[in-house]
Order: structure tokens, then sequence, then C-alpha cells
């Protein structure tokens, strides 16, 4: 595996951990390394300590063993990677405030000036029936961002699916998503 895009890897993941946008439970992280090949964390994986062993290498053409020890978010990671050509990273956190917001309302509308600036409005998708989104979420998903001009699916109870070409933009949109979700749930208090 190339180094470099373990470092990144390792490097946004545990920031994001830090953050509390992972835990012990929720989230995944993926990046594309060719046309139908990418490597996610394993279902094991604590996502403060990636390392290379605690990443998974797959085929989109071939499935072997390796498609079983990955994070069970793997075939939302694949699909948006066969359907968006431009995405190189991937990932599923479940920032609180953001996902705690995503109950509530149907959008969000920032009111903090990088969340207006750069995010925009973000719109809350509603799953329905949850009883059966995991089998849906690997369709839905990549449908929802080739519709919509957006790297950034906020998902009803469920937390924040984003893709990107550069990593550090990623985890800096879903930041300000949280940023923005947190200063519009503290404002309404005040």
């Amino acid at each position: 595996m190339d180094n470099h895009l373990i470092d990144d890897i390792k490097h946004i993941s545990l920031s994001l951990f830090n953050k509390n946008f992972f835990s012990v439970y929720h989230g995944s992280i993926s990046a594309r390394v060719s046309s139908a090949e990418f490597i996610i964390n394993s279902k094991d994986t604590i996502l403060d300590e990636v390392t290379e062993a605690s990443l998974v290498k797959l085929d989109c053409h071939k499935r072997d063993y390796r498609w079983s020890m990955a994070n069970t978010d793997v075939h939302i990671h694949e699909h948006i990677y066969e359907t968006i050509p431009n995405a190189k990273y991937v990932c599923y956190t479940m920032p609180p405030y953001a996902t705690a917001y995503s109950l509530k309302h149907g959008k969000v509308s920032p009111l903090d000036f990088y969340g207006k600036t750069i995010l925009g409005e973000v719109i809350v998708y509603d799953p329905k029936n949850i009883d059966d989104w995991l089998e849906r979420a690997p369709y839905e998903v990549p449908k929802f961002f080739q519709k919509h001009e957006t790297h950034l699916l906020l998902i009803k109870g469920f937390g924040v699916i984003s893709y990107d070409r550069d990593i550090t933009e990623m985890a800096k949109k879903i930041s300000i998503l949280e940023n923005s979700c947190r200063l519009l749930a503290l404002s309404a208090n005040i």
C-alpha cells in the first residue's frame, strides 16, 4: 500500500476521532487506489490508531475473503467509487451535533460565516424505514450525490457520508457542518 495514502488516512482519522466524529463502533474511511480498487478500515479498527494492518485493500471486480474483513460500510464506499469518478476519499462519520440536528430538521441553514459561505444549505436526507436502511444505503447514497451538487450527505439519525478529491477538504467540510449545527443548537438556547 502507498505509505503517503496511509499517513493521510491515519492523520485525518485520528483528527476526526478526537473531535468525536468517529466512535469505537461508528465510522469508516477509505481511499481509492485505482479505478477498481480502494482501501478501507477493517471492521475491527478503532479509528484513533489506523495502521497499514488495519486497512484492507479491495478490488471491486474480485470478491475474495478480504471483503468479509472490511468495515460494514464497505458497500456504500464501493458504490460511491463506482458511480462518482472524482471521489478519491470517502468517509462515514457521526458528528454529534449534526446528527442530533438531523433528528428534528429537514435542512441545515448555517448562520455562521464559514457554514454559510463554504457549505450553504445542507439537506437532511430522511431514510424513512431504518429497518432496511443499511441494505438500501449503498444505492441511495450515490444516487443522492449524483442528483445534488454536494460532497456531504447528512442522514437523519445516521450521520454524515462524505467524499472528496482531497482528504483534508473532506474533513474540513464535516467539521464546518458540525460547528454550524453546534452553533445553531447553542443559539436556540440564548
